[in-house]
Parts: C-alpha cells; structure tokens; sequence
C-alpha cells in the first residue's frame, strides 16, 4: 500500500506491506516499507497493533480502540529515504479475533505511519487476523505426520507355535461320577424286531459328555493323491 502527503517543500511518501494476514500470539511480524521525505520537517517512521473492541446490543453500538503494540524506526532527514527489510513486531498476548459474532467483534490491523510535526499522521492501516493455531509450512506438516506415525510396531509381529499342543484328555476334564450323574443308563433293546417296532426317539443324553476322539498328528483317513505328471509343451 502507498501513502503520500503533499507540503510547499515538498512531498513524503510510504509504502508498506506484510508477508500474509494471519498471526498468532508470540510471533513477530516482518514489516517491509519504504519511506521518502523530500520536504523540509523532520520525519520519525512508526508501526502499531490496534486492537478494535465492538459492542452490539438492543441496536446500540460501542466502540474501543488500543494501541498493544509499536515498534518505532529512525529520524529521516530532509531529501532522504529510509527501507524496512523485515523490521519486526512482536504480538504480545492479546485475545484472538472475533469476527462472526452478533454481540462482540474483535478485530485488529497493523498500522505503519509517520509523525510529521505539525501536520496529521500520514498512515496506512492493514487488517490482521489474531488466531490460536501458528502457520506451518507444507513440508514441516508432513514431517509431523511422519513423526506421529513412526512407533514401534513390533508388537504386532505375532510368533505362532511351530507343532500345537494336543487337547487335554478327557478323562482328566470330566469324571466318571459326573458322567454316570449326568447320562442315565438305558436298557439295550432285545432284538432287532423289537426295536423297529418302537417308536424312534433321539436320544441326545446318550452323546452327552462323550470324550473327543484321540489327537493324532497323522490323519488315520488320508486322502488319496494323484500322481502330478509332467507336461511337456512343443513351441
């Protein structure tokens, strides 16, 4: 942005700008400037955060202005210039702004001005926006994310048992007295004629606690495999 005041000695103009818009508490924002006194007063560059309180309430409004922070450069002489290369400005602790409530508004600029004596203040105001979350660079992002995720991940590297162990036998799990409590006995059918002749019951107490069959590490019923035979093929 520029700026220029116009006297019988002659003119003096400002230029200024900041990288971006957004700061947090504690950081230092660069100011880059220009400023050109070709009239005959003594000028002193200076830069100030002004904070703006906004009150709304049953259709009246009240306002505050403060001054939180300036930084003050040197004393231009008369026909001479003066360059800001990133002179800073630290933000001191201040509450973050306030932009999308009905009630309060919070809200702050960067001001780069220059007292002429005798004259009014030639100034130039850009907003800012005060927040809680600093700016990090693309790169720095990811290396964070690549820090939050490089844990040691060795405990999901599970070893299985190279031969599993056998079942425990059943005669050690279940006794005979509670094998003989729990299965009635049940009188063996006289023949063959006589048990087609009855009715057809399931009888499920019969399979109750029955020991598994004995663990093998052989299958007793293999299964038959067929010879692979090779194949040969003509190009």
């Amino acid at each position: 942005m520029v700026g220029c005041w116009f006297f019988t000695s002659g003119p003096v103009s400002l230029s200024a700008k900041i990288e971006r818009k957004g700061y947090c508490n504690g950081e230092a924002i660069p100011i880059y400037a220009e400023i050109e006194n070709c009239s005959s007063r003594l000028i002193v560059p200076k830069a100030a955060i002004f904070q703006t309180q906004t009150y709304l309430a049953s259709g009246k409004t009240k306002t505050f202005r403060q001054m939180v922070a300036n930084v003050r450069g040197n004393h231009i002489a008369s026909g001479s210039t003066d360059t800001w290369n990133g002179k800073t400005l630290k933000i001191p602790p201040v509450s973050p702004s306030i932009l999308d409530c009905c009630i309060i508004r919070v809200e702050y600029s960067l001001a780069v001005y220059i007292h002429i004596p005798g004259a009014k203040k030639l100034m130039i105001e850009m907003p800012l926006v005060i927040g809680t979350i600093p700016c990090i660079g693309f790169s720095s992002r990811n290396s964070s994310i690549t820090s939050q995720f490089s844990m040691d991940m060795s405990w999901l590297a599970l070893t299985m048992p190279e031969h599993p162990e056998a079942p425990p036998n059943y005669a050690d799990v279940v006794s005979e007295e509670e094998f003989s409590r729990h299965v009635p006995a049940y009188p063996p059918p006289i023949d063959c004629e006589e048990q087609l002749c009855c009715p057809v019951f399931a009888y499920i107490q019969e399979f109750r606690f029955q020991p598994p069959p004995l663990y093998s590490e052989i299958d007793p019923h293999p299964t038959e495999v067929e010879e692979i035979q090779p194949v040969s093929f003509m190009l």
